[in-house]
């Protein structure tokens, strides 16, 4: 994928070393609107004089802003803190860190993606059914109803069925509906990818609840009946540890 050149120039300005930057939101689940922004994610390193000192570290940078035109979100966090997110069952972190849209990776972004598939357990369930309950009742709540929780809906939820059966990260919903092929999904992808990022849905929702129930019922199923481990091994955490040090002096 060709990235605008403000995410290259984010990347290379920002002001500490950066592990890696991904794209997540609309571009990497697969349903990016013309206007729709562009999200930046991260992993810096602070060196080891900032986090020793009296001073508060600064384990967040998060920029909004519009650069040549480009609506530009940026989050990044300290690895050790992004570290304390992959241990617990936060999905949204490893989607950051396994995207497949890499504006910045180095040979320790490899590293941490490999503890990071060690990381995945039933409990990233939780993560997704709450998702996409937040995202139903904003959808009900929307005059009219917009299709951006909509589409976010059904992507949760296939990511969150894809990991309980597979252990692996899918975050691209035309991705997932290749294997679920529920009928309407690829249409509605198609006018969120043409339309405006604030599109209403332009149907009753009793049209997609009845799916909407049934996932959020098997996710539930595949929770109870995954492979996946119930907490992360001791292993895991002290090779994250082992590689926070190394990041850390080395910073």
């Amino acid at each position: 994928m060709n990235f605008p050149p403000q995410l290259h120039h984010a990347a290379v300005t920002h002001p500490y070393p950066l592990l890696f930057a991904t794209v997540s939101g609309a571009h990497l689940y697969g349903f990016p609107s013309p206007d729709s922004d562009w999200d930046l994610r991260g992993v810096h390193v602070l060196p080891a004089r900032e986090v020793l000192g009296l001073a508060p570290p600064q384990e967040t940078i998060d920029s909004d802003r519009v650069v040549d035109g480009l609506e530009l979100d940026l989050v990044t966090h300290d690895v050790r803190k992004f570290m304390e997110l992959m241990l617990r069952p936060n999905g949204y972190v490893l989607e950051q860190l396994h995207s497949p849209l890499v504006v910045r990776t180095t040979p320790e972004h490899a590293e941490l993606q490999e503890l990071g598939r060690r990381c995945v357990t039933r409990y990233h369930a939780h993560h997704y059914l709450g998702f996409s309950a937040g995202q139903w009742k904003l959808l009900q709540k929307g005059e009219p109803p917009q299709l951006k929780p909509l589409l976010y809906t059904f992507r949760v939820l296939l990511t969150g069925l894809h990991l309980m059966r597979t252990g692996e990260i899918e975050a691209n919903l035309a991705v997932l509906n290749a294997d679920r092929k529920l009928p309407f999904l690829d249409a509605l992808i198609a006018r969120k990818q043409a339309g405006r990022e604030h599109e209403a849905v332009g149907h009753d929702l009793d049209v997609y609840e009845p799916e909407y129930r049934r996932l959020t019922t098997e996710l539930e199923a595949a929770r109870e009946a995954t492979a996946l481990h119930s907490k992360v091994s001791p292993e895991v955490e002290g090779a994250l540890s082992d590689l926070l040090v190394r990041l850390r002096l080395g910073a």
